[in-house]
């Protein structure tokens, strides 16, 4: 795979994307190339600060940014020259197999979706988050790239995120649950309620290649073994944020009780390789980035306050998407849905 890094993406750029980057050519061998894409000046000053040379590395340089407080659209058609959308024209020109950027989602979806375009059969690309829960993770999708999704768009992420499941993550039959507010059939918004019924159509005519569940709710996605979960990008964007928020609030909560008693301080030295590895369970930088599925290239989106081992993590991803064939297996699995619109 050969990786282009939008450098000066994240809250803490560059200095992030090139520890991830430096920590990726060690430890992915396959990882044939990586492009630093941003300010060429910047780049080779910290490159030289940390000892990142490599003739699997390129500086390419861009002299603009995209800011984190931006319009995504706005951004792409304004900056051509910048860090981000020059990244991925360099998937676009098939220089690079895959693109990696920190920075502003939206333009991150924006330059993705426009100048990659999306896979055949594909109707919205959909970005997919991974949840830890009891049986490994949860697939959410979309967590942020169409706020406005049809029940035809779930479908979509339903298929893409089951391969994903199947080809990353070992799940031969990957369960998939609807996102709503009662497992029974009859519950849901208008929107809920009509991709069920699509769904269920789908499925009585042996066209889902996964098991459908049906609807499910918040605390099934940690409880039970759900491989997917299906919602629109606005819910999910909330969803998502507020799982983050809450993992960052116990921990915080948890400490302060903790150092409130000497005692309960001695207990927690005795449980301190438990609490090291639930943070590890829930730390996001161990995720790294999100895939934005179905369009024609691998394009990676981390979080703006992503640091290096984030960066590392999420090239493994783009790297495990590239070598399972994750985009071929997606044209091929669309194809063989066909046209659902009459379903």
């Amino acid at each position: 795979m050969k990786l282009a890094l939008d450098a000066m993406g994240g809250d803490f750029a560059p200095a992030i994307n090139l520890e991830g980057a430096q920590l990726a050519l060690s430890a992915f061998p396959d990882v044939k190339k990586i492009y630093l894409v941003g300010d060429e000046t910047t780049l080779q000053k910290g490159c030289d600060g940390i000892g990142l040379a490599s003739p699997r590395i390129e500086i390419v340089h861009a002299p603009e940014v995209v800011g984190m407080e931006e319009s995504g659209l706005m951004a792409v058609r304004q900056k051509k020259n910048s860090s981000m959308s020059l990244a991925v024209d360099l998937v676009k020109n098939g220089t690079c197999d895959a693109v990696l950027s920190a920075g502003n989602t939206g333009a991150a979806v924006a330059a993705s979706t426009i100048k990659l375009r999306l896979l055949e059969g594909v109707e919205r690309a959909g970005i997919v988050t991974q949840l830890p829960n009891e049986y490994g993770v949860c697939n959410v999708t979309d967590t942020g790239a169409n706020p406005d999704a049809k029940p035809t768009h779930l479908v979509g992420y339903a298929i893409m995120a089951s391969i994903m499941a199947r080809q990353i993550f070992g799940k031969p039959n990957p369960k998939v649950g609807l996102m709503s507010n009662g497992t029974e059939e009859g519950k849901g918004n208008e929107f809920t309620k009509d991709t069920l019924k699509l769904m269920r159509r789908l499925e009585a005519a042996g066209k889902l290649p996964f098991d459908f569940v049906g609807n499910v709710e918040g605390h099934d996605l940690f409880e039970h073994e759900l491989d997917v979960v299906l919602t629109d990008g606005f819910t999910g964007n909330v969803l998502l944020k507020t799982c983050e928020a809450t993992a960052k609030a116990f921990g915080k909560w948890l400490k302060a009780e903790i150092k409130a008693s000497p005692v309960r301080m001695a207990g927690a030295l005795m449980m301190k390789g438990a609490f090291n590895a639930m943070k590890l369970r829930l730390d996001a930088n161990q995720t790294g980035g999100s895939p934005l599925l179905g369009v024609n290239g691998v394009s990676i989106i981390a979080h703006g306050s992503a640091n290096g081992t984030a960066i590392f993590n999420a090239i493994r991803i783009a790297n495990e998407m590239h070598r399972n064939g994750i985009n071929p297996r997606i044209i091929e699995a669309m194809q063989k849905l066909g046209d659902i619109s009459a379903a």
